[in-house]
């Protein structure tokens, strides 16, 4: 049994845990609603009431994109409330709203959830949003058959931080250079070429010249230092 005091689910807990919610879940299913458009209405933003413990945080920049999204797009995610009309989920889409000046929202009323409920969906949604990740490849194709056929990529949301999937620039590589080395005698000291990065090779100058004036060993602490990472 798991205390006030104790927070941290073991992971044989966890897979219990988990048993136990898809069992009531499978359970409950037949018994979950399901909206269709009939369900939505519109409803005037004055009514409505965000909830002032919303943990999520809206930035102008945010709001200004999804702006751009409803006006290019529409509003095609209905705001989600409770019988009262206070906002459940689409806070950030209502301040959007506002901004494009509109006076109304869609909205879909979650009538079956408890209170509880409604104050762990706020987070929820959110979060099950973030656990999901990009398939780089099929979305670099995406965005460039978009390109191609000239729409404006700074309408998805990134602005003008659209991904761009350029490839590894070719540095080159120690084989490129010819060995100083070569012709020295064993008992001297020999230097080796490393490759950096252009944006890494000014501070690589600048770390070991002032290595070098501490009077350290750069050679011995850089092989120290790789033998680490093994």
């Amino acid at each position: 049994m798991v205390t006030a005091k104790t927070s941290r689910i073991l992971p044989a807990q966890k897979r219990a845990t988990l048993r136990s919610v898809t069992s009531r879940i499978m359970t409950q299913t037949p018994d979950l609603p399901v909206f269709s458009s009939k369900d939505i209405k519109q409803s005037r933003i004055i009514d409505l009431t965000l909830y002032k413990n919303n943990p999520r945080v809206h930035s102008d920049t945010q709001i200004e994109r999804l702006a751009i999204s409803l006006t290019e797009f529409g509003f095609t995610n209905p705001v989600l409330i409770d019988d009262t009309g206070n906002v459940i989920c689409g806070h950030g889409r209502i301040a959007a709203a506002k901004k494009i000046g509109l006076d109304t929202v869609p909205t879909i009323t979650l009538s079956h959830l408890s209170a509880e409920q409604r104050r762990a969906y706020i987070i929820a949604d959110n979060q099950l949003a973030l656990n999901s990740s990009w398939d780089d490849d099929i979305l670099k194709h995406e965005l460039e058959a978009l390109m191609e056929n000239g729409f404006d990529l700074s309408l998805l949301g990134w602005g003008d931080d659209v991904p761009t999937f350029a490839d590894e620039p070719d540095y080159g590589s120690l084989d490129d250079f010819e060995d100083p080395n070569d012709n020295l005698a064993n008992d001297v000291m020999k230097a080796i070429q490393i490759e950096f990065r252009p944006e890494d090779y000014e501070e690589a100058k600048e770390v070991v010249a002032e290595a070098r004036k501490k009077g350290v060993y750069v050679g011995q602490e850089l092989v120290n230092a790789l033998k680490a990472l093994r």
